[in-house]
């Protein structure tokens, strides 16, 4: 069953309704709390993220609404307070969201999501946010990286099939064109976001046909102006080129013109390379050379270092499903909630493992710009933080407690954090997909190319405040403190 608007609402975690009853139950439900996703590690070691999920977020947030047959499921549990379960027969969201908006460049330790709320409501927002913009976060980056590694060429997502599930292959498809993608060959994805739809034929229609070469002339009297020959059935060169060829010099004589082939197997730099001298010695140029087969950004490098001459790569598994690595590790956590004495307290997390300290307060984030208009560096401050107004100033490492940088006089400073949700309402218009991936491009020509290169990419800056990091210092020592 495909999950839906009308149904969505119940998937979630059941910890979160025993921890909304047990605030409930508490009498601290309604109380304020700030709420921070973001992400500790860049995933398949690059050096920068995209983020992509916000319009599934906002979408859910502005649905949410839990049907008698939901209640009923949940009464039925044994687990909750009747007065509880009364309560969030009405729960919507009347709080405020800040996110970066889709197709932006972000990175690990700073908040690409901010919920100001009552604890009830923003605890509830929890697993719909990871699972939508971890997963999306994850594809539209690989996306971008298989993009970059073909020197920005024509990428299609291929992946339909080896997604994970239905709903995991509508949501890659949409993350894959925000990342880089042009085209898909999932139907369903096209009509829903309007991205062009690409095909071309598998092996079982050549297999259909007494011939490789009646096959091909059968697909070619229904397609006469966008046909892509499969040529690998039985042997490339020798044989499902020739006829390719064969065909493609027909319908040039009947005015049209064959559109590609499509190389599945085999040494891709050498097919590539004999395809494109052979049809161009047939008189076919502008015949496209489309590459499939178990691609990656790290294989298409290689090609491209090859010399393969491929026009179009059609990327599947190691697109749709991340490769492998198969999620980005988001976290929702607290970092600021109302005290009894109605003042708001800044709240973090505390662990043995360094990485896993949590920053604490509601904050703001800067992206600071060098005069080549690149990206230098983004700075976390607090919330209601001014910023700073005499240079050189210092941003502390997240996590290094005597680490930090200086920044000379930067050319500007933006805040990547927008207001898209206030007082229970959406505030931030829906984006067009192409204009969210026109973004994502802008984007990556904003970051320098030694952060976006596949193998060992420049560490990008993200650093805190003075403010900030000595707010994070004093809640460590009176938390060790109090343990002592």
């Amino acid at each position: 069953m495909v999950v839906n608007d009308f149904n969505r609402t119940l998937l979630t975690d059941l910890y979160q309704l025993t921890m909304m009853n047990g605030y409930f139950s508490q009498g601290i439900s309604e109380r304020k709390a700030v709420f921070e996703l973001f992400f500790r590690t860049n995933p398949f070691s690059g050096g920068y993220c995209v983020a992509a999920g916000l319009e599934d977020v906002l979408s859910f947030v502005e649905s949410i609404h839990f049907s008698s047959g939901d209640l009923d499921f949940i009464r039925s549990l044994g687990l909750f307070q009747p007065d509880f379960v009364d309560r969030i027969a009405s729960l919507k969201f009347s709080g405020k969201i800040k996110a970066v908006q889709e197709g932006s460049i972000v990175f690990p330790n700073e908040p690409i999501i901010s919920v100001s709320g009552t604890l009830l409501e923003s605890q509830f927002l929890e697993t719909f946010f990871l699972n939508s913009i971890n997963f999306q976060t994850l594809i539209a980056t690989k996306a971008a990286r298989i993009w970059e590694a073909s020197g920005r060429g024509t990428l299609v997502e291929f992946g339909l099939r080896r997604a994970q599930g239905v709903n995991g292959a509508i949501t890659a498809t949409r993350a894959s064109f925000i990342g880089g993608c042009q085209g898909t060959t999932n139907v369903l994805a096209g009509k829903i976001f309007d991205i062009p739809l690409w095909g071309s034929m598998s092996h079982s229609w050549v297999l259909a046909f007494p011939s490789e070469l009646e096959a091909f002339r059968a697909f070619v009297k229904v397609y006469p102006r966008n046909s892509i020959l499969l040529v690998d059935t039985f042997d490339t060169l020798q044989e499902g080129l020739q006829n390719a060829i064969t065909v493609g010099r027909e319908l040039f004589g009947q005015g049209n013109s064959l559109l590609g082939i499509r190389l599945d197997s085999g040494d891709l730099t050498f097919l590539s390379q004999e395809a494109r001298r052979m049809l161009d010695s047939s008189g076919l140029p502008n015949v496209k050379i489309v590459a499939s087969n178990s691609l990656n950004e790290w294989i298409i490098e290689t090609l491209k270092h090859q010399g393969a001459l491929i026009d179009i790569w059609g990327v599947g598994t190691n697109l749709v499903t991340g490769g492998n690595e198969s999620s980005l590790g988001g976290v929702y956590k607290l970092v600021s909630v109302e005290g009894a004495d109605g003042k708001m307290h800044p709240k973090m997390k505390i662990s043995q493992n360094i990485e896993k300290i949590t920053l604490p307060g509601e904050k703001n984030v800067f992206r600071i710009f060098d005069s080549n208009n690149f990206m230098i560096a983004d700075y976390i401050t607090l919330g209601d933080e001014p910023l700073p107004t005499s240079f050189p100033f210092k941003i502390h490492h997240p996590q290094i407690e005597h680490k930090f940088s200086r920044m000379e006089s930067p050319h500007r400073l933006e805040p990547i954090l927008v207001e898209v949700f206030k007082d229970g309402h959406r505030i931030f218009p829906e984006s067009t997909l192409k204009s969210i991936q026109a973004r994502t491009i802008s984007e990556l020509d904003k970051l320098h190319p030694s952060h976006r290169r596949l193998t060992n990419p420049h560490t990008y800056k993200v650093g805190l405040s003075q403010r900030l990091w000595e707010l994070k210092q004093s809640q460590i020592e009176e938390t060790v403190g109090s343990l002592s």
